[in-house]
């Protein structure tokens, strides 16, 4: 018989990812008194040039700003640099329907933010080691781990042993803990690349987000708040690999033709990036002792830019389900604990997600009588009132059941 290892760390909740929803997660067990270990491979990025924009950044919704700012980050954010936009433009190419929204027709100061990923990273992982209740294992992974009744075992790659009364997965898309679960995912790719880069403009953004709708994909031009605007290029492989080999000069050239010239000629391009956009949801988000949170669980299409506000609301349903086990002395990791976070979350990530496959399949083809189909809803819905503010609204996280950190003064 071989001897149990001994155990060097034992928590609450293991969270197998540092990122944004991961950290997120950790800091709302570990401000309600949960003892909480993050294993990352990699510390955030913690300084960089003043005038440098990441290639990553995400439309934050009202929901989430709302769950930053109980977690205490939002304020360490802004310091740093979060552009409110107050509008939105969206039209077709080649055609007429165009919709427009204005957050003062709801009376909001704002549609959300755009944000960049290392900015909401950085002050959330320095927001979590001010608690007492964390530990942070970095750099380490999970190289394996093993369910015992309803407890994780896992063994590092420092050879540490850590023991938890629930394991989450939070590392991303290529989520190793999901793997190594035995989880499935479902999905597919969309033939498309996606280019991000930062692009000043001729005509300043005036703090408007803008997205045309072309056969091969999107292009979103999301304001920075120095007047500089971060792209995300939806386009096909071919046509991707095209633009990346473009000196400057010829890249900006082509942005702003598909950009309509919205913002007259782009003038500078910082460095460009590129990545393939396929969607994936995770067949089963639970077992017992394991949770799966972000796009770890699920991933989407950016042309809304839910991606991140989804997995926020995803750590802030888990968050709830484990207060209210806790509360009933139920263990973390048994399954009546875990699906109640899977009811909360699953069948709204699958709306999100079928919504923006459809939106996708819409708006990227050449088929003209879709072409007149999806203007004339544009035009329609543009010209109705209540439609617009609903929309608004929900792409806010403003309305529909929220889980108790996405609502005011829940800190």
């Amino acid at each position: 018989m071989t001897k149990p290892e001994s155990t060097d760390i034992s928590c609450d909740v293991a969270i197998a990812g540092g990122g944004m929803v991961g950290c997120a997660l950790a800091c709302a067990l570990a401000d309600r008194g949960f003892h909480v270990a993050v294993i990352e491979p990699r510390e955030p990025v913690s300084d960089w040039p003043a005038d440098e924009v990441d290639l990553r950044v995400s439309a934050l919704s009202r929901a989430s700003q709302t769950m930053l700012e109980n977690l205490s980050a939002w304020e360490a954010m802004s310091r740093m640099r979060v552009s409110p936009y107050q509008g939105m433009h969206v039209w077709d190419s080649g055609a007429w329907g165009s919709i427009r929204f204005d957050a003062a027709d709801i009376g909001e100061p704002d549609l959300g933010h755009i944000v960049e990923n290392r900015v909401t990273r950085l002050a959330l992982w320095n927001r979590l080691g001010t608690f007492e209740q964390q530990v942070r294992l970095c750099p380490d992974r999970a190289v394996r781990f093993e369910i015992e009744g309803e407890r994780a075992r896992l063994k590092l790659m420092s050879g540490r042993t850590l023991e938890a009364g629930l394991l989450v997965g939070a590392e991303g898309a290529l989520s190793p803990v999901r793997d190594m679960a035995g989880i499935t995912s479902s999905g597919w790719d969309y033939d498309q690349h996606a280019i991000v880069a930062t692009v000043w403009s001729e005509i300043h953004h005036g703090h408007v987000a803008r997205q045309r709708f072309m056969p091969d994909g999107p292009l979103a031009l999301l304001p920075v708040g120095d007047g500089r605007c971060s792209i995300v290029w939806s386009t096909s492989p071919a046509n991707a690999e095209h633009l990346m080999k473009l000196d400057e000069e010829h890249f900006l050239r082509e942005l702003t033709l598909a950009s309509d010239s919205v913002l007259g000629r782009m003038a500078r391009c910082g460095p460009r990036g590129v990545f393939p956009l396929r969607l994936r949801h995770a067949d089963q988000y639970v077992k017992p002792g394991l949770a799966l949170i972000g796009d770890a669980a699920h991933g989407i299409h950016p042309l809304a830019g839910q991606g991140v506000n989804l997995g926020f609301m995803d750590a802030a349903a888990l968050a709830d389900a484990l207060v209210e086990a806790r509360a009933c002395e139920r263990p973390l990791g048994s399954l009546s604990t875990l699906r109640r976070y899977e009811r909360a979350r699953k069948g709204a990530n699958m709306g999100m997600l079928g919504a923006m496959d459809l939106f996708k399949r819409l708006f990227s083809n050449r088929n003209l009588p879709l072409k007149g189909i999806r203007n004339l809803g544009l035009g329609l819905a543009d010209h109705s009132g209540p439609v617009k503010q609903m929309i608004m609204r929900r792409a806010m996280g403003m309305v529909g059941e929220r889980p108790t950190l996405a609502r005011p003064g829940n800190q």
